[in-house]
């Protein structure tokens, strides 16, 4: 026959089930047995603003209040953790890229970017260390793969400074900065922009120190 339960039973059973409410599976960090590989750095690039955009959220395909609407629409999204799996909150992401001909919002580019295309996003990491973009899917330019550029920052500190490739474009073959990564790293950096039922989607989990 079971003991009946004390009063200090009864409260250690009422907090652990309010534990588990409290905290769902999908804020539960999956820590790691075995340290995550960093994702590997590259380059900032020529093009990272000199002033950033008034409109500077995570949608770049509103510039304002004007629409863009060139180029393929897609989702570009992830998590971001330490080595050991851990979403690193409060982080910001951004990004930055050419619009669909190729062209930045830059003096050293002419500044010939079409003024609908924001060409800079940032957004804020939340507890479960996601985060999401809109924007178009990456095209060539002045001899470059496909790519989408990416830094990190938490605080004043800058994490990681990285480029995001297209998974089976014929451009990353002939990409100088491409053929420079160990095939680890190019599987960390070349993602599927696929589409499915919601437009196309580019999955990109971002690993930093």
């Amino acid at each position: 026959m079971p003991m009946p339960l004390t009063s200090s039973s009864r409260r250690r059973l009422l907090l652990a089930s309010a534990a588990s409410l409290a905290a769902p599976a999908w804020l539960t960090p999956a820590l790691s047995q075995t340290p995550l590989r960093p994702t590997p750095s590259q380059t900032e690039g020529p093009f990272y603003p000199l002033d950033l955009p008034d409109d500077n959220d995570f949608d770049l395909l509103r510039n304002g209040t004007v629409d863009y609407r060139q180029g393929e629409p897609a989702w570009v999204e992830g998590v971001v953790t330490d080595t050991r799996g851990t979403p690193v909150g409060g982080a910001v992401v951004e990004i930055w890229q050419c619009d669909h001909a190729g062209r930045y919002h830059h003096p050293g580019d002419g500044n010939r970017a079409d003024p609908a295309f924001q060409g800079f996003g940032s957004a804020k990491v939340g507890r479960d260390g996601r985060y999401r973009f809109r924007t178009i899917r990456p095209v060539q330019y002045g001899g470059r793969t496909p790519h989408i550029h990416v830094k990190v920052k938490l605080d004043q500190q800058t994490l990681l400074t990285t480029q995001l490739y297209v998974a089976g474009d014929p451009g990353n073959e002939r990409d100088f900065l491409w053929r420079r990564l160990d095939e680890a790293g190019r599987k960390a950096l070349t993602v599927p922009f696929a589409r499915g039922s919601d437009g196309v989607r580019a999955e990109f989990p971002i690993v930093v120190n």
